[in-house]
């Protein structure tokens, strides 16, 4: 049984990267190489040599919403701060909100939105078993389109804690983003420019499209005790017919199915769990990739470094296996790679 201690490690603070690297494909990339037990430095614009003309490339389109919402609370004008988690069939929205004093159902939420007007008001309808509230927008419309006038972004606390910048707006979004839903953004995809992506495909590789809308629970540490009685948390995803006809056809040709982040990964596992074969496929995940997972549809990963004690660290340590990953994360730690959401990469072959 894995010891949750293997899965931590102690991070100097000033390598949690505050800002990107000034250009999206200059972020280093340490190569770690399962065959050969090897690692090398390289960086993120190097991929075209790195690759194989015939492998494919696997994106999450997702797009991240200004999930990170600011008011105060009307009755006692004190400050309030939310985010945004998902709204359901009725309209209500889910959200994560403190502020000081205890929150009552009932009461109203004044939202100061970006153009610094307070436009919006929430209502608190209940608090939920795990401590979110369920809350109701004084007008109606679609949840996206409300969030896009009173939103920010929802940058993670561990970047200036949360204080957005302007350039957050575009840097903290892939630049294939399509599909609106993610709370957090696919990070390792932050990596790639329009134009690295076009130098990939004149290579010859292919790009792959799937969908996993990124929730809070994807970064909380595990508080389990043991790996196997931790409760994992749900995200939506779709892998469509055209992606799986794509991936199949390069694999059979020779190439490799390179995810593109752990969310991608999460996504095409998820897919070829039911028949053990990569399927087209739509619905919620709770999949737990942890030891003695049988990868069927990832052949490389693309990902950046993650926070100790996550489900994301246990994912990259069975794909890569656990000691050569302590090693990698050493040798990062060393050689002063950026860690995080605005960080450095690493390409597991």
């Amino acid at each position: 049984m894995a010891d949750l201690n293997d899965y931590d490690y102690t991070l100097p603070r000033e390598l949690i990267a505050q800002q990107p690297a000034a250009n999206r494909d200059a972020a280093r990339l340490l190569v770690v190489d399962r065959q050969r037990q090897a690692l090398s430095h390289w960086r993120v614009r190097d991929l075209p040599e790195l690759l194989r003309p015939a492998d494919c490339l696997v994106l999450n389109e997702s797009r991240v919403v200004p999930a990170r919402l600011v008011g105060r609370r009307a009755k006692t004008g004190g400050r309030w701060h939310g985010l945004f988690v998902e709204a359901d069939a009725a309209g209500h929205w889910v959200l994560v909100c403190k502020a000081r004093g205890r929150l009552q159902p009932g009461e109203w939420i004044e939202l100061a939105a970006p153009q610094a007007r307070d436009d919006l008001r929430l209502q608190l309808v209940e608090r939920l078993a795990d401590g979110s509230w369920r809350a109701h927008p004084e007008i109606d419309g679609p949840p996206y389109d409300i969030l896009e006038r009173v939103g920010y972004t929802p940058l993670p606390d561990y970047i200036r804690g949360g204080a957005r910048q302007p350039a957050d707006a575009a840097r903290y979004q892939t630049v294939y983003a399509a599909t609106p839903g993610s709370v957090a953004a696919p990070t390792a995809g932050l990596h790639f420019t329009h134009e690295l992506l076009e130098q990939l495909q004149a290579r010859g590789l292919a790009t792959a499209r799937v969908t996993l809308h990124v929730g809070l629970g994807t970064f909380r540490p595990i508080r389990a005790a043991t790996l196997d009685a931790h409760t994992m948390h749900r995200e939506w995803a779709r892998v469509p017919t055209e992606a799986v006809e794509l991936i199949d056809a390069r694999r059979a040709a020779g190439g490799r199915s390179i995810a593109v982040g752990t969310t991608s990964v999460r996504a095409l596992e998820s897919a070829a769990a039911l028949t053990g074969t990569l399927q087209p496929w739509e619905g919620q995940t709770e999949l737990f990739i942890r030891p003695g997972h049988t990868f069927r549809a990832v052949d490389a990963l693309l990902t950046n470094f993650h926070l100790p004690r996550t489900t994301l660290l246990v994912l990259v340590s069975t794909f890569g296996g656990l000691e050569l990953i302590r090693r990698a994360y050493t040798e990062a730690i060393r050689e002063r790679y950026r860690f995080y959401s605005y960080g450095d990469a690493m390409l597991i072959v």
